[in-house]
């Protein structure tokens, strides 16, 4: 039976913490001394009464809707099954979690991200979903971001969708000041400091050329994979070359130095500015690493500049195949549930179901199922089908995905952020930012094993 919006409205459970994220990582290291274990023996069977599971996520008010609508599709689908909402903001949502499963009352079905993923299945807080088959079957997403679930050879979440790493260009400050828009086809990493330099000296340096990268997982594993290496293997170890980390920084020293990036100063200032007031936005710069599936909103943000989308540039010795798609978010199930049926169908539901589709769109990334895609596309604006594009192209070949974030390590891009920090400022040498990055982040995974 449907319920009211008001029913709706007054099941849901608002949670607001008041631990900090790392707080939350410390509480998921003590759930391993918690005796964790599956929730159900045998094989799952669907119920024949009725059955109330519970789903959660974060997000904001229009995930909330879409989500809240979903659920009503699939109870009028199931109705012997009642779903319970709960929801937070992100910092909430992870303290929440980390204590909820400490204690044994995990929800039913979570939304995760790749940050904690390992973390909760390698403590035996999440379901191995092959015990699910019957009732939930995600290869519609394909092995590539599939794989993107998989711990240890094990599929613990199901991606929501994936995007690739691009390079944003602001077309109008190229053209504005008389510089070419860079041919990005076969461009170098020369070839994309030259054309950052170029602008800054056209402009006088009002505008500069490049935000290089603050310190994000995205642009580090493709660096890392540009050169042939991985930040964690498949043990979950850190495997990430000290040389390649240095040139990962070096990098950033080379724009700055060249006047192809701002100074420390503004990078520093801006760094943590939400997107509608960063240098991007505001035309202090023209091209940004970001996820391909943000293009849009930096679009929306600045209509009145022109933007395109751009693979990294590349040197002749960069390995091929380095991009990958990057798991916006995933769907899993807690070990603990006592309805593992439901709990799959309701995850089959969200992947498979085609109005599904139609009412999450974009919100929680660009969709893996390509039906979505397909339903979508024409309703979508320019800007967010063109990144949708661009990320198929870049992976269409690729056919590995890289380790993900293994137990210790979901603090990866804070520590990488303050590394940057020393590094933009002169405080470290890049090779001396390295090793100190890499033994931190050693002992942080050694610590949690």
């Amino acid at each position: 039976m449907r319920r009211t919006t008001t029913g709706r409205r007054g099941a849901r459970r608002l949670v607001r913490g008041a631990l900090t994220a790392g707080t939350a990582a410390v509480l998921a290291t003590a759930l391993a001394a918690c005796g964790i274990g599956e929730g159900f023996e045998g094989e799952p069977e669907l119920s024949d009464g009725k059955v109330t599971i519970s789903v959660n996520w974060w997000g904001a008010d229009a995930r909330t809707q879409a989500t809240e609508a979903a659920i009503e599709l699939f109870e009028d689908e199931y109705p012997n099954i009642d779903v319970e909402p709960q929801f937070a903001d992100w910092s909430g949502y992870w303290d929440r979690l980390a204590t909820t499963t400490a204690a044994g009352e995990m929800p039913d079905v979570s939304q995760f991200d790749q940050l904690y993923l390992s973390a909760y299945a390698q403590r035996g807080a999440l379901l191995d979903l092959d015990r699910v088959s019957e009732f939930l079957d995600p290869s519609v997403l394909g092995d590539q971001l599939l794989d993107s679930g998989r711990v240890r050879g094990s599929l613990y979440a199901v991606p929501t969708g994936g995007t690739a790493s691009a390079i944003i260009i602001n077309t109008t400050l190229f053209e504005q000041y008389g510089v070419p828009v860079p041919d990005t086809g076969q461009w170098t990493w020369e070839d994309f400091e030259r054309a950052g330099r170029a602008l800054t000296e056209a402009s006088d340096g009002e505008v500069h050329g490049i935000s290089p990268w603050g310190g994000d997982a995205i642009t580090l594993t493709v660096w890392a994979r540009q050169h042939g290496a991985q930040v964690f293997d498949d043990e979950g170890n850190v495997a990430l070359p000290a040389d390649v980390l240095a040139g990962y920084w070096q990098e950033v020293r080379d724009l700055i130095d060249s006047g192809a990036a701002p100074g420390s100063t503004q990078l520093a200032e801006t760094g943590g500015l939400p997107l509608d007031q960063g240098d991007l936005v505001t035309g202090r710069t023209a091209m940004k690493f970001i996820p391909a599936g943000m293009f849009n909103a930096y679009q929306s943000a600045a209509p009145d500049y022109a933007f395109s989308i751009a693979d990294w540039p590349t040197d002749p010795d960069t390995h091929a195949g380095f991009q990958y798609l990057k798991p916006t978010m995933y769907w899993a199930i807690s070990s603990t549930t006592q309805h593992p049926a439901e709990a799959a169908l309701l995850v089959d539901f969200f992947t498979n179901d085609p109005r599904v589709g139609e009412l999450f769109g974009v919100d929680r990334g660009e969709p893996g199922n390509p039906r979505f895609r397909e339903l979508i596309e024409p309703d979508l604006d320019p800007g967010t089908r063109e990144a949708m594009a661009f990320s198929s192209r870049v992976t269409a070949d690729i056919r590995d995905t890289p380790p993900i974030t293994p137990p210790g390590a979901s603090d990866l891009e804070t520590v990488l952020g303050r590394y940057n920090q020393q590094v933009i400022f002169g405080d470290a040498t890049p090779e001396e930012a390295a090793e100190d990055f890499l033994d931190e982040l050693n002992d942080s995974v050694r610590a949690a094993s």
